[in-house]
């Protein structure tokens, strides 16, 4: 098995990368200094962590004020909590005021699994995704989550990066930098497509290569950026290939696979399946928990091969 990161220590890595640079750069926190892996940067700059407590609306407040005082906040908790608790101040504070602020929800998916259904967070994307002006960034592994807090950093408006603690295989190149609203085709292929964001890139890829064994060609496409979307490279896979297939450590309403298929439906129709979770996740492992909801590697190819082999229009 490839080796395998946590992109929390590349987040971690690069943002006291740029602070060094910038002592606009500031850590707002919930109580999560150890979950966010910001030891390290207390140490170094005890005066630029603010720990407010377990409090998500007093956090995202803090970080709108420090923002509109000039400072580049870089706010952080368990992604379930200042997604969910701290909403209306997201709405109103950040994205309304576009103040420039990075809103880092840590452990997202279903990282937190064994902590079960109140610390999973398979619905922070279809919160934020509604939000316009809000950036969303679903990075996949290590290398793009170093490029997603550079570009976080300098950013105009807000931004909202979405980090898992799950191990993932290096996948990408070190020249990589992110751009907003641009997917990655990482393999190409005739037959379908599937697309993937975060955890769930490395698994289409070997899922990609099982089917080409068995003699289907699946094109792959890395989605980091879920706002903007990139519509061009959507449309394009859907007419080319025909069928598309989402992968997502997300519930199957309202996260990328419905972005995508918001852009299918109004541009180019074609066969579509979206993977995710169906209902709340139940308590256990993160990568068991995703292959009890049909996406491990295998779960994957049986869904592609029954999405090519059904018919568009039933008869």
């Amino acid at each position: 098995m490839s080796e395998l990161f946590d992109c929390r220590d590349a987040f971690v890595a690069t943002l006291e990368e740029l602070a060094e640079q910038d002592p606009r750069i500031v850590a707002v926190v919930n109580d999560s200094i150890g979950s966010s892996k910001l030891t390290g940067f207390r140490q170094r700059w005890p005066e630029r962590l603010i720990n407010v407590g377990i409090a998500e609306q007093t956090l995202v407040g803090v970080g709108a004020g420090l923002a509109n005082a000039g400072l580049k906040p870089f706010v952080c908790a368990a992604s379930c909590f200042l997604t969910g608790r701290a909403l209306e101040q997201i709405k109103a504070d950040i994205v309304y005021s576009q103040a420039q602020v990075v809103l880092c929800g840590i452990s997202s998916g279903v990282a937190y699994g064994e902590l079960g259904p109140t610390h999973h967070s398979i619905e922070d994307l279809a919160w934020t995704r509604v939000l316009p002006g809000l950036e969303i960034i679903v990075p996949a592994d290590p290398v793009e989550t170093a490029a997603a807090v550079r570009y976080a950093y300098a950013a105009e408006g807000p931004v909202f990066l979405r980090l898992s603690r799950v191990g993932v295989p290096r996948l990408l190149d070190q020249r990589y930098r992110y751009e907003p609203g641009r997917a990655h085709v990482l393999r190409d292929g005739a037959d379908l497509t599937l697309i993937a964001c975060g955890v769930m890139v490395h698994r289409a890829l070997e899922a990609a290569e099982r089917l080409s064994d068995l003699g289907l060609e699946a094109r792959v496409l890395n989605l980091p950026s879920i706002a903007p979307l990139d519509r061009r490279e959507i449309v394009r896979a859907a007419q080319q290939t025909g069928a598309i297939l989402t992968l997502e450590e997300h519930s199957v309403r309202g996260g990328m696979g419905s972005a995508v298929a918001e852009a299918v439906v109004a541009e180019a129709p074609c066969r579509m399946k979206l993977m995710g979770f169906e209902d709340f996740a139940p308590t256990g492992e993160a990568n068991f928990l995703l292959d009890h909801v049909g996406m491990s590697v295998i779960g994957i190819v049986d869904a592609a091969q029954r999405l090519v082999g059904e018919p568009l229009v039933a008869k």
